[in-house]
């Protein structure tokens, strides 16, 4: 009869925001080996008696303070390279959240600090285990979905305008897109926002129409990039 070792489970997160016009994502720097001082993606050991999903709210908030993901939330892919973890045969199951932006995050746990990083500044950083190949598998994974999907307004508050929601592709899709092209595209699209009958102050004082995000689960037709 064949014996197969054991091994852990551990669930790791791609956590995504705009931030300040950045496409950024939350990473922590370890106070622990292996890897001591490297960055990562938050997440860690999944208990006996604890699902998946519940593993990774509770080591975002303990290794980060940031609260359960009230954006969007999704399993990216199952990690089990029989090298990526040198204490062990360690399997992880990585989860992609599209968050709006928060406060800066509060290292806790053995996360040395914690801290909204650009997506721009570590691109040639060396991450911790197998992290560089989940985050970009994350990066694509997202840039993809708002292509055919209206998951852009994620990255929103409830409610936003449409000059709000066009930076978020601009900076997640690193381009410059057209203003009135965008605005039809969005406005008609079927489910893709919807007005909430209020106003704000835009640039320069024209006021701007307040949108939220509508029920469309699919864009038709898609948002294609310039």
């Amino acid at each position: 009869m064949t014996e197969y070792p054991p091994f852990a489970v551990t669930v790791d997160l791609v956590v995504l925001t705009v931030r300040d016009d950045e496409f950024c994502v939350l990473l922590v720097r370890r106070g622990v080996p292996p890897y001591q001082d490297r960055w990562a993606l938050p997440g860690g050991f999944v208990g006996f008696d604890e699902d998946l999903p519940d593993a990774a709210a509770r080591e975002l908030t303990e290794e980060t303070g940031v609260p359960e993901p009230v954006g969007h939330l999704e399993q990216l892919g199952t990690y089990g390279g029989p090298k990526r973890d040198p204490r062990g045969r360690v399997v992880t199951v990585a989860y992609l959240a599209l968050l709006p932006d928060l406060p800066t995050p509060v290292a806790g746990t053995d996360a040395a600090a914690a801290d909204w990083l650009p997506v721009s500044r570590i691109a040639d950083a060396e991450l911790a285990f197998d992290h560089d190949l989940i985050l970009g598998d994350g990066l694509e994974r997202a840039r993809a979905k708002l292509e055919y999907t209206p998951l852009a307004t994620a990255f929103c508050p409830p409610e936003f305008t449409i000059a709000r929601l066009r930076t978020v592709y601009e900076t997640v899709w690193g381009t410059r897109l057209d203003p009135r092209n965008f605005h039809r595209k969005v406005t008609s699209t079927p489910g893709f926002v919807e007005s909430v009958g209020r106003a704000t102050e835009g640039d320069r004082g024209r006021p701007a129409q307040l949108y939220r995000r509508g029920t469309a689960e699919l864009l038709h037709p898609p948002m294609l990039r310039p």
